[in-house]
């Protein structure tokens, strides 16, 4: 029997209504590597999983033919979750590695994440994981115009899918892939109609990302980045990113109290921050990762993806002034460095440069 993990990772799957996350469930049922899966769905009709059923464990709860378990919400994400858990701890289900949760297609993706830290039962067996979002490259454009929900999904996520590749122009797949870039500087993308595994999705590498590095700093976002509309003009969503980028040696006392501050004070603001630090007195870099008021373990790497080793610190927010983010790492963390900004001097679309 395989070793249940101390933390047993949950990963989200999300993206607008229509997408291809249904689609990119079905593929993934008959993978390998999904077989020590647990994955909770809205409904087992809409997934069609007549040809995998195996064995009915109840009502809500089917074994697939690949190994992996098969669930169906009802009521409460949380107690499905806990239903899961006691049903693994008592030895009815085999005991799966990762959970993986399809989300609804107008589903804000945060308050799923804080589920896990806000039940404390949860959070002493489970920690958050990656979170998928796929991208319909002939729709994609129009949702991100105008809806909100889709823009926030996007922005949040670890890996990025485009679905219905073969149904688009490869000009436009460029132009949407440029847009979503903006939005999110450092997510992995993946082409639905390209062959990759559950593993490209589900595995936590996104502290190192080996192959997938898209720069000499680890980093996808160089320059400045503001959300704008498809034609170009000024987006009613304030989602915006930018890269805190500095040369001396990181305090982790005061840096942790300074994060602290931010998350506490905008945390639902705060869609996502990210970064590679040089902490001083390791030789290592540090990785850290959030995602609103959630904020996962620092991760020690094991090497710099390059000779940079100036700290980096990715931060993408929704209606969030992005030169006061500077301004209080500035004041708090580096108040005896000076301070260079770098950009278009807007200051939702910065990138800055603190020395």
């Amino acid at each position: 029997m395989a070793e249940v993990p101390s933390f047993t990772p949950v990963h989200l799957v999300t993206g607008f209504l229509g997408s291809g996350k249904t689609t990119l469930l079905k593929r993934l049922l008959t993978d390998p590597a999904l077989s020590d899966t647990a994955i909770l769905i809205n409904e087992f009709g809409e997934v069609g999983l007549d040809h995998y059923l195996v064995e009915r464990i109840d009502e809500n709860m089917v074994l697939l033919q690949s190994g992996c378990l098969c669930c169906t919400m009802r009521g409460e994400l949380a107690n499905a979750i806990r239903d899961l858990y006691s049903k693994r701890e008592r030895g009815q289900v085999s005991p799966f590695q990762r959970l993986v949760i399809e989300s609804t297609g107008l589903a804000d993706p945060f308050p799923v994440l804080s589920t896990l830290k806000s039940d404390p039962m949860l959070r002493h067996h489970f920690k958050a994981g990656n979170v998928v979002t796929t991208v319909d490259v002939v729709n994609g454009a129009a949702e991100l115009d105008r809806y909100i929900e889709s823009n926030r999904q996007v922005a949040i996520a670890d890996r990025l899918v485009l679905t219905k590749t073969d149904l688009a122009e490869g000009s436009d797949i460029a132009r949407l892939s440029s847009r979503l870039r903006r939005i999110n500087p450092d997510a992995a993308f993946l082409d639905a109609g390209a062959g990759f595994s559950a593993t490209d999705l589900f595995e936590q590498d996104s502290t190192t990302r080996g192959s997938l590095l898209q720069s000499q700093s680890g980093f996808f976002c160089e320059e400045a980045a503001v959300l704008s509309t498809a034609d170009g003009r000024t987006h009613q969503a304030a989602i915006a990113s930018c890269v805190l980028t500095w040369e001396d040696e990181v305090d982790w006392t005061a840096f942790g109290l300074w994060l602290t501050m931010l998350i506490n004070r905008h945390g639902e603001r705060v869609l996502r921050i990210k970064g590679i630090l040089n902490i001083a007195g390791e030789d290592r870099p540090v990785a850290i990762h959030g995602v609103q008021h959630l904020v996962h373990p620092p991760v020690h790497m094991e090497a710099w993806p390059s000779e940079d080793h100036r700290s980096r610190l990715v931060v993408i927010a929704d209606g969030l002034d992005l030169e006061t983010v500077e301004r209080s790492f500035a004041a708090f963390a580096l108040t005896s460095q000076r301070t260079v900004v770098r950009g278009s001097g807007r200051s939702e679309g910065r990138c800055l440069e603190l020395r």
